[in-house]
């Protein structure tokens, strides 16, 4: 700054190292949520079985790299302690430290990726350290070298000298080529966990005298995306924003996320089926610059924590912290099971659905009124999740329960349904309907009689009335079903014509007894269970007979009758078939 004189004055500031480096591990016991990884590499190394290659590879910021410097250093260190760890403080931990160890060469592979750069290291590879055992070659993003490059280096991965070490490091292994993986030790890492960055989160804060909220490291720990370096860049700059105090209101405002209390408000606007307050609770989110597509993602979360809250057991799938994880369990017991299998299912389909739509923000308001009717759809509760009491129990006392279940056919003859001077239907019959009316019916059966109805309530939803146009519609689209695999059979099918004998038996007449057998072999078993399920009666019955003093059928039906068939038209196939030995098929 200038002074009264006009001289400049600099303040000289303390240089900033960002947390990702500051914290890196140095150690194998410091490295977070690859314990199977850093556990087998400490053995290798104090059994002395180090392999001449290894591939490092999985996800971003889980610390592959890492894990190769402190591979490198641990094998070049001179004094190692009794738990196979580096000392520090011999001459090879400081070079390495100091960053001036010609023992460990790093080489980035996005930017060396020809053949010549390959050349160049296996023409380096040949000289041996000036000081400790091993020359490591670590060569990061190996994926990216090209197919001639990776060709130029097998020789050299495959017999290296005995002072050489290869450590590769990936984000793609799929890329890498079969040969180079024969070659190498793969170790895949893992995605951290959030409680795992949540604790190293919660060490950085105390080494930086930083006051977090634990609600507010999960927040970050869950924007990381199992990426410890993200977690610590994510944290130095809520730091920035914030200073040393991180609350969780701080952190989803600066990070752009979504307040859980918005999932919260909404999920009780469903469960009360109130469709204007989740209408505005989506146009104030809109409001506050949030995308239509995030809060479906995040309402879908919501739902998903709600129901393994059900259960003692999964609660601990919920990626929260206990203030937040106790909301979850206190709405979760107003929440009926079906209600969040349906939300769910809407849920998906509305994010599936979410860029191929040309109106976006009617989209998610066309499933956020789907979701407020489900709960009243069910007839659950809201309060207490549980079944409600049928309205009109009065009429439960008044009739009889044989007056309202039936237990087969109806002797009364159905009625035509009456019409206007037009010949429009005044009143249309729906099976829906129907059912609908029957479960009503049930459920007054069980207030009088809950101890013996559910043999009268399986029959009432199977055993419906049918007639002749009935069977001859669900025979039809039996027929339609063979369309793909035989059509010729299609089309025999439903030129046939069945009757109903005995109320619930079903006849079918044919013409011989080979038409008969094939019937009976091929289809009788499938006809009757579609009748079943199309006409919603499981009493009926069916079979096949054949018509006496019936002529031979016009249409041909098995292979023997077609060929008769055609050798009626033209009696030389006879003497062709007998001629060549010729047998049906």
């Amino acid at each position: 700054m200038n002074d009264k004189k006009g001289i400049i004055k600099v303040t000289r500031m303390e240089n900033f190292i960002v947390s990702a480096r500051k914290y890196r591990p140095d150690r194998f016991d410091t490295v977070v949520g690859q314990e199977s990884i850093t556990s087998t590499l400490k053995n290798a190394i104090s059994t002395n079985h180090l392999a001449q290659a290894y591939l490092f590879c999985g996800p971003r910021g889980v610390g592959k790299t890492t894990c190769a410097r402190i591979l490198a250093k641990t094998i070049n260190c001179q004094d190692l302690t009794d738990d196979t760890e580096a000392c520090g403080v011999c001459e090879s931990c400081k070079a390495f430290d100091s960053s001036r160890s010609y023992n460990i060469h790093e080489l980035d592979a996005a930017s060396n990726n020809k053949v010549d750069d390959i050349r160049t290291l296996t023409d380096q590879v040949k000289i041996p350290p000036q000081v400790g055992r091993y020359s490591v070659y670590i060569i990061d993003e190996v994926h990216m070298l090209s197919t001639s490059a990776f060709n130029a280096f097998l020789k050299t991965l495959e017999e290296p000298p005995p002072h050489a070490v290869f450590i590769l490091a990936t984000t793609e292994k799929q890329k890498i080529i079969p040969t180079i993986l024969s070659r190498c030790q793969i170790f895949d890492f893992q995605r951290i966990t959030i409680d795992d960055i949540v604790r190293r989160l919660e060490y950085v804060s105390e080494e930086e005298n930083i006051e977090a909220e634990q609600e507010a490291l999960q927040v970050i720990a869950q924007k990381s995306d199992g990426a410890m370096r993200d977690a610590l860049s994510i944290l130095d700059q809520i730091v920035s924003y914030t200073g040393k105090k991180i609350t969780y209101a701080d952190v989803i405002e600066n990070l752009n996320v979504l307040d859980h209390e918005y999932y919260l408000q909404a999920t009780d606007a469903f469960l009360k089926g109130d469709v204007s307050s989740i209408l505005l609770l989506f146009n104030d989110i809109l409001q506050k610059g949030f995308d239509g597509h995030n809060f479906i993602s995040g309402l879908s979360s919501h739902f998903r924590n709600l129901l393994v809250c059900k259960d003692e057991e999964t609660i601990k799938l919920v990626e929260a912290g206990s203030a937040i994880r106790e909301k979850y369990r206190e709405q979760t017991l107003r929440c009926p099971l079906k209600f969040l299998y349906n939300g769910l299912e809407v849920l998906c389909y509305a994010d599936i659905n979410y860029k191929t739509s040309l109106n976006q923000k009617l989209h998610v308001e066309i499933a956020l009124i789907r979701l407020a009717k489900l709960n009243m759809d069910t007839g659950k509760s809201s309060e207490t999740g549980g079944e409600e009491k049928p309205h009109n129990s009065k009429l439960a006392e008044k009739e009889k329960p044989q007056e309202r279940i039936k237990t087969g056919v109806s002797a009364e003859k159905k009625e035509k349904p009456k019409t206007d001077n037009t010949g429009s239907s005044l009143k249309s019959f729906s099976i829906k309907d129907k059912l609908k009316e029957n479960g009503k019916k049930e459920d007054e059966k069980k207030e009088l009689n809950p101890g013996n109805t559910r043999d009268a309530v399986n029959e009432a939803e199977v055993n419906m009335d049918f007639d002749e146009d009935d069977l001859t519609t669900a025979w039809n689209s039996f027929g339609d079903t063979l369309k793909d695999s035989s059509p010729r059979m299609s089309s025999i099918i439903k030129a046939m014509k069945p009757v109903i004998e005995d109320n619930t038996g079903i006849v079918l007449n044919l013409n011989n007894q080979a038409q008969k057998d094939y019937f009976d072999q091929k289809y009788k078993s499938a006809v009757l269970k579609h009748l079943k399920n199309n006409l919603k009666n499981n009493k009926i019955s069916f079979r096949t007979e054949v018509v006496e003093n019936n002529k031979e059928s016009s249409t041909p039906y098995t292979d023997d009758e077609k060929f008769k068939y055609m050798a009626k038209k033209n009696p030389s196939l006879n003497d062709m078939k007998n001629q060549l030995g010729l047998e049906y098929e």
